[in-house]
């Protein structure tokens, strides 16, 4: 189940919202909201449900162990054991296969491949279930033993299937106090909106020009502009499309009383690669730097262990986005640039304008999105040599000037709404309605006919479309 399909907004989201405020306390709202998580998850799900209960369990049961006998060699066990599950249920579910691949490529082997589907947002909460773990054995989180406060954590529907990964440390306190307030669900409502937006209203037309564009890796009548044109609309996809989801997490959570943290601040605006990878995924970055940079020793022990320390993540990010060898490439390519900057220094390069800056950021960034998005290398390189002069179908022809002239409302949009123009704006509204004394009541208005606006556009847009896909639900 999709947050913008129309099963979702108009029945598993009025029914999950009715039967969560109809329960008199918070700790049956927890178990309510527990189980209609689970619910949410096995609509998709019906027989892999069984194994993000079990993960929960086996976790959940780690935990207990580990602040029992803290300090002791049964917390090193059942720690190690909790990273073994979790490292292991991505191992053998979305990585297996790859690795059989692998060596059968190097080796000219033909072992057999397992077959195994792949999980929808296994590489999500594995990864918060592991970060509670290591945070319980680190003393930095308390050991949670209600278990259906920890299945919730685990599988909170907001954000179970595309992120923000959350830290247990993010949500403990608000396990068990927080409040609904009339106030906190108008904004998550407004922040799910403007999330649901963002998708139905921009990505999926993005990625409708792209599919048509790039889709197969058939490049017999591609023009330069064509894949330029292509490669801008994917950036700008992805970027809706995930940022999208975030703002609906986000505001979900906000409906139910939690507060989750960012996970995109206008990525686009960045004037560098490390400033780019501050603003992209957030929660994924801090996790891949608190669980495993910083354990490696990070800045520490001289240049050629930051190096190794650097590729090491670099490489697991690109793994984790994907089990295949592009997104390993992926991962790498970004580690490049960010070493590079490392070398020459903020200083130095704070020198370069800033408008060079954001261009030549943007320009690396869409080369990145190219092995991204294409899975076999040779898709790659003939994406590469059509973008840089080497298109079958020449510099344009009349098919690709339709598409760029037709799509340059869209392309201006997608530019305009990944700068922070209409945060600013909210913002300076918000300030003057405040700054007049206006009353909460008048004061609403606008953003209730903006709301429903935005619903009724939305809801036209999902009745009138067959293309609406989570780009992250596969990862």
């Amino acid at each position: 189940m999709v947050f913008s399909s129309t099963v979702f907004l108009f029945m598993f989201l009025p029914a999950t919202i009715l039967l969560y405020f109809a329960m008199p306390k918070l700790r049956a709202k927890n178990v309510m909201l527990a189980l209609l998580s689970v619910v949410f998850y096995a609509w998709g799900e019906p027989f892999w449900v069984i194994l993000l209960i079990l993960c929960s369990v086996l976790n959940y049961i780690c935990g207990l162990l580990i602040g029992k006998f803290r300090n002791k060699w049964q917390a090193n066990a059942a720690i190690l054991l909790s990273i073994v599950i979790n490292l292991g249920l991505l191992a053998v579910f979305k990585y297996a296969d790859f690795f059989i691949e692998s060596i059968n490529s190097v080796a000219s082997l033909s072992l057999p491949t397992t077959g195994i589907t792949l999980p929808i947002g296994i590489s999500f909460y594995t990864f918060q279930a592991l970060s509670y773990s290591i945070d319980v054995f680190k003393g930095r989180v308390g050991v949670q033993k209600s278990f259906p406060d920890f299945l919730l954590f685990v599988s909170l529907f907001p954000q179970l299937i595309a992120g923000p990964i959350l830290r247990y440390s993010d949500i403990e306190k608000q396990l068990a106090d927080r409040k609904t307030t009339m106030e906190g669900f108008a904004t998550g409502a407004t922040r799910f909106l403007c999330g649901l937006g963002k998708k139905v209203l921009i990505a999926n037309y993005a990625g409708a020009v792209v599919e048509k564009l790039l889709s197969g890796g058939g490049f017999a009548s591609l023009t330069v502009a064509g894949a330029w044109l292509g490669i801008v609309l994917y950036a700008f996809q992805i970027y809706f499309d995930f940022s999208g989801y975030s703002d609906m997490a986000i505001g979900l959570g906000r409906i139910f009383g939690f507060s989750y943290p960012e996970n995109f601040d206008h990525p686009y605006m960045s004037k560098s690669i490390t400033e780019f990878w501050r603003r992209w995924h957030i929660s994924l970055g801090s996790f891949f730097r608190d669980y495993v940079y910083i354990p490696l020793g990070g800045n520490r022990r001289g240049l050629l262990r930051q190096v190794r320390n650097m590729v090491i993540v670099w490489g697991l990010t690109g793994l984790w986005h994907g089990a295949s060898w592009n997104f390993v490439i992926w991962g790498l390519w970004f580690f490049l640039f960010l070493f590079l900057e490392k070398l020459v220094g903020e200083k130095r390069l704070s020198a370069v304008p800033g408008v060079l800056r954001l261009l030549g950021t943007f320009f690396i960034v869409l080369i990145g999105w190219v092995f991204f998005y294409f899975t076999r290398m040779s898709d790659v390189a003939s994406m590469l040599a059509s973008m840089f002069g080497g298109a079958p179908g020449g510099a344009i022809n009349t098919e690709t000037r339709l598409a760029l002239i037709n799509n340059i409302p869209l392309l201006l949009l997608c530019i305009v709404a990944s700068t922070n123009f209409f945060a600013r704006f909210a913002r300076a509204f918000v300030e003057a309605m405040q700054a007049k004394s206006v009353s909460m009541a008048v004061f609403s208005i606008p953003t209730i006919v903006y709301n429903l606006a935005l619903m009724t556009l939305c809801t036209i847009s999902l009745i009138g479309s067959t293309h609406n896909p989570f780009i992250y639900y596969r990862f």
